[in-house]
């Protein structure tokens, strides 16, 4: 077992198997040694989503953290079927979170910690990256939080 693996079974961690996406999207393309990975939201192993609604209104922001969070874990998973090994990922680069919010929500960096945390308590050091948390008044299916990355890839 790997060094990420043991710390991803350590905080009860466990990844869903791939989800089914729309026929021309993928969930990541690699350039080089630039892994881009497409937008994510809080789903559980089935492709559900765990949480609905606009933080601030319908979602605590105790919750949209977790969700987030939850976020993360979609994101590792693809990570994960894309390069077949999470020990290959060299550093989490750039996250790029968009945060559903009531119109008198403006607390989005609170919300998005909770994936910036998972990554650093999963990578360590080589989780820590630059990262923008952006308020919207909507998004798709109406989940609290999508989440893009850029990863930098080991050969």
């Amino acid at each position: 077992m790997s060094d990420v693996d043991d710390r991803l079974k350590a905080a009860g961690i466990e990844l869903p198997t791939k989800v089914a996406r729309g026929a021309g999207l993928v969930p990541c393309v690699q350039h080089g040694d630039l892994l881009f990975v497409s937008g994510h939201g809080p789903a559980d192993n089935d492709g559900n989503l765990l949480y609905k609604g606009r933080v601030g209104a319908e979602v605590s922001l105790e919750e949209a953290y977790d969700a987030a969070r939850a976020t993360g874990v979609q994101l590792l998973r693809s990570i994960r079927d894309h390069l077949g090994d999470l020990d290959r990922v060299d550093r989490i680069v750039k996250a790029l979170a968009f945060v559903n919010s009531a119109d008198d929500f403006h607390d989005q960096p609170a919300v998005v910690h909770g994936f910036s945390d998972l990554m650093v308590e999963i990578f360590g050091e080589r989780g820590r990256h630059a990262r923008s948390a952006i308020g919207t008044s909507n998004l798709p299916l109406n989940q609290p939080v999508e989440i893009e990355l850029i990863v930098a890839v080991r050969s």
